[in-house]
């Protein structure tokens, strides 16, 4: 179970929609989350990844040295 608050404003576009349309709220939360969580996965992510590299607890390793080391270079 999840609750979540929205501002007012948003609350009755949704209620709207919802009755437009004869769906539950639930449905189109549950749309709009399905939509997105992935986007806001890759930069949650990459943002710590990045924040992690600036602070020394991961390092980058070039094309070519990935190419290196897997035997890949020309």
């Amino acid at each position: 179970m999840l609750s979540v608050r929205l501002s007012s404003e948003m609350e009755q576009r949704l209620e709207t929609l919802a009755k437009e349309t004869h769906r539950p709220k639930s449905f189109y939360v549950r749309e709009a989350i399905e939509r997105s969580l992935e986007d806001i996965e890759d930069i949650y992510l990459a943002e710590k990844r990045l924040e992690n590299l600036r602070s020394g607890k991961s390092r980058a390793h070039s094309l070519a040295d990935v190419e290196r080391d897997l035997d890949l270079a020309d």
